[in-house]
């Protein structure tokens, strides 16, 4: 199986949920979304398009709420250099629930146990590299599987108190710091991998 990397926005006080807008994800009451807009500057769309761009002969790997939302709003926008990219990216989608066809152009669906679609995905294409995007649920269960080679963190200077957490219920175990960038609005964006892996 190739890497997967975890690409995550983060409060302070390790909150994932609803970075984009205040209706992003409102479930179990959270009020607090769209908390990263105001920290967005260059520094952070260089960093994260030279990600994206590094990693464009791979896939990006959705659970099913995140890709309806990124579907609703990126194919739309042509004022960013995101949009093209993540147009042309083959994109799997687990779900229980969806059906194909997707209706984003280059999408596949997963179906069934995320860990176990994931994991047969791996096996049929080994030199696969796969980037999460947001994707809590999926996200936590790969973790939980051990599945997860790199976390690229953005690490957002304020905490909102109650919310979905990246690594509620987790215990992914030392992780070794392999990169940091700091913008000019005080995001860390910091990468991660397991302490002890080998360089893959």
């Amino acid at each position: 199986m190739g890497r997967i990397t975890a690409v995550v926005n983060l409060t302070l006080d390790g909150v994932m949920q609803a970075p984009g807008r205040a209706d992003e994800d409102t479930r179990n009451g959270f009020t607090g979304g769209g908390w990263a807009h105001r920290y967005a500057d260059p520094v952070q769309g260089r960093v994260m398009g030279a990600h994206m761009a590094a990693h464009s002969d791979g896939g990006l790997l959705f659970g099913r709420r995140t890709y309806e939302d990124f579907f609703g709003f990126w194919p739309h926008r042509t004022d960013n250099p995101f949009t093209e990219v993540l147009n042309k990216a083959e994109k799997f989608v687990c779900s229980r629930t969806l059906a194909e066809p997707l209706p984003w152009q280059n999408s596949a669906l997963l179906p069934g146990d995320g860990v176990a679609a994931v994991r047969a995905l791996g096996a049929g294409r080994p030199d696969l590299d796969l980037v999460v995007l947001g994707s809590g649920e999926l996200l936590r269960s790969l973790m939980r599987a051990g599945m997860i080679d790199e976390y690229l963190l953005s690490i957002h200077p304020l905490t909102v108190g109650p919310g979905a957490r990246l690594f509620d219920g987790v215990d992914v175990g030392p992780l070794r710091l392999t990169d940091s960038v700091t913008t000019t609005t005080g995001v860390l964006i910091a990468t991660y991998r397991p302490a002890g892996e080998e360089s893959r």
